[in-house]
């Protein structure tokens, strides 16, 4: 092989030959290249020809890609001598002045001025390649099997027609898109039995920003905050570092219990609907009592309905923001758990005066979530793609629910579970001599991701036998496998 396609080879060695819109990636990498000074102005390129052979993609292929480098002048085409990198080239790196090397600084520099310490905060860690296992039991992650590719590129490519884009490129200021609140009044929210007003709903990037806003209007360093035990580690973190009055919220078979110590809160963070992590349902009359309680203690109600029905399963429990009556209820929900986590919109439904407040709030900190994102997601649930796409996942949802309850007994028979009507996953107790931290870790090896329960608790020793396993980013076709040699894992942890 000649220098030259060594050269050209190296150029592209990050290119994925077999993956899609591979012009785009050609262009992209020589027009990095030509950034950065690793192609110098004036340099010829490879004819398409001798490219096309180097990089194994059709000859068409790489000319495209170098008209259209030409087009916007990164490339220089001449008659009969070829392709050449053009004037937008930048300078050599040689050639480019060179900064001055900073003074490294340690930890300890920093420590004394922090304000806050958020990675002090214990988190759920999932492995990074969880992803390439074969058996990831991860709860809330995508699925691509299940993400309505055609049907979002139609609204993505929708969202792109001129008119579209110059209702989402302009600035809103404090606004969301009215498309998308419109959406949400007419088709997500009623399937939740939440009637609201344009004026009582925000958009968010996600639960958690929804969360994050709601503590830092709410919470100061004297406000006591309630939080389920176990509850998310995310919301208590948040809380945590506005305020040390967090305190546990006990939990039975029916979800929160709403006793002494949670009428004596300012605000209490629940999730009704899944109770996170042990995915228990709270019933109707759970739910009202609650109600009452908050009413009598003057407790700010934070719903976390980050689930909501996904699944076919059981007649739908009224959220409590549907039952409130005394505007006591702060309702965070989400679209990303049915679509994907990486959309990141949840959104906020809350008494005007409140919205009014966290509209000001996040101006401060991102003015509103991008408007392009919301208008894709507002023609997506337009044109009836959301309905139909929450039919599809919810009947292989629960047929993977079905599969799980067949196969947990027979496989994890020393443990416990529990999951309400609806959720998608189960919350498993094994037992006490059982590390589930070391479980996790032992199951990895064997392919099977799980999360570890310790985190989940205030005290982590509470939960240290218990585990998540969530069953809507895995395969079908690959949970008994999955569950089996899950068993065999815990059956060996068990004997040492």
């Amino acid at each position: 092989m000649s220098n030259d396609a060594l050269f050209w080879g190296a150029l592209f060695r990050g290119m994925d030959r077999g993956g899609a819109f591979l012009q785009l990636q050609i262009r992209q990498i020589i027009v990095t290249a030509i950034e950065d000074g690793r192609l110098p102005l004036g340099m010829r390129m490879p004819s398409s020809r001798d490219l096309a052979t180097v990089l194994k993609v059709s000859r068409n292929t790489v000319v495209i890609a170098y008209e259209q480098l030409v087009d916007q002048n990164f490339l220089v085409s001449r008659q009969r001598s070829g392709y050449f990198v053009a004037g937008l080239a930048k300078k050599s790196v040689a050639e480019q002045p060179q900064p001055a090397e900073a003074a490294s600084r340690d930890d300890a520099h920093w420590d004394s001025r922090y304000a806050v310490r958020p990675s002090a905060h214990r988190n759920i860690v999932k492995p990074a390649d969880w992803q390439a296992q074969p058996y990831p039991f991860i709860f809330g992650q995508f699925d691509p099997s299940l993400f309505p590719t055609n049907d979002w590129r139609e609204s993505a490519r929708a969202a792109l027609s001129v008119p579209e884009i110059n209702n989402w490129a302009r600035d809103l200021i404090d606004g969301d898109d009215p498309a998308l609140i419109e959406q949400l009044q007419l088709q997500v929210l009623p399937r939740r039995g939440i009637h609201a007003r344009t004026d009582e709903i925000m958009m968010t990037i996600g639960a958690q920003h929804a969360l994050s806003l709601i503590a830092t209007l709410f919470v100061n360093a004297g406000t006591r905050v309630g939080i389920e035990e176990p509850g998310y580690p995310d919301a208590r973190n948040i809380f945590r570092l506005l305020t040390p009055e967090v305190v546990p919220l006990a939990i039975d078979g029916d979800g929160l219990v709403p006793d002494a110590a949670f009428r004596g809160c300012t605000l209490a963070y629940v999730t009704a609907s899944h109770q996170c992590p042990t995915a228990v349902t709270m019933p109707l009359q759970r739910r009202q009592e609650l109600l009452k309680a908050a009413q009598d203690g003057d407790v700010v109600v934070v719903e976390d309905d980050y689930e909501g029905e996904m699944m076919p399963e059981a007649a739908t429990l009224p959220p409590l923001k549907s039952l409130d009556r005394d505007s006591n209820v702060l309702y965070v929900g989400s679209l990303s758990k049915a679509l994907a986590p990486g959309l990141r919109l949840g959104y906020v439904v809350a008494p005007a005066p409140v919205i009014r407040e966290l509209r000001a709030l996040r101006r401060l900190m991102l003015r509103h979530p991008p408007l392009n994102n919301q208008r894709v997601a507002a023609l997506f649930i337009g044109l009836g793609h959301y309905r139909a796409h929450l039919a599809q996942v919810g009947r292989v949802l629960l047929e993977r629910a079905r599969l799980l309850d067949r196969l947990l007994p027979e496989h994890l028979p020393d443990c416990s579970f529990s999951r309400g009507a609806g959720s998608t996953n189960y919350w498993i107790t094994c037992p006490p001599t059982l590390d589930c931290t070391a479980l996790a870790q032992a199951a990895l090896e064997q392919g099977v991701v799980i999360e570890p329960g310790a985190v989940f608790s205030m005290d982590e020793a509470a939960s240290r036998h218990c585990f998540r396993l969530g069953f809507s980013s895995i395969r079908t076709d690959r949970i008994e496998i999955g569950i089996q040699r899950l068993g065999k894992v815990i059956a060996r942890q068990l004997k040492s």
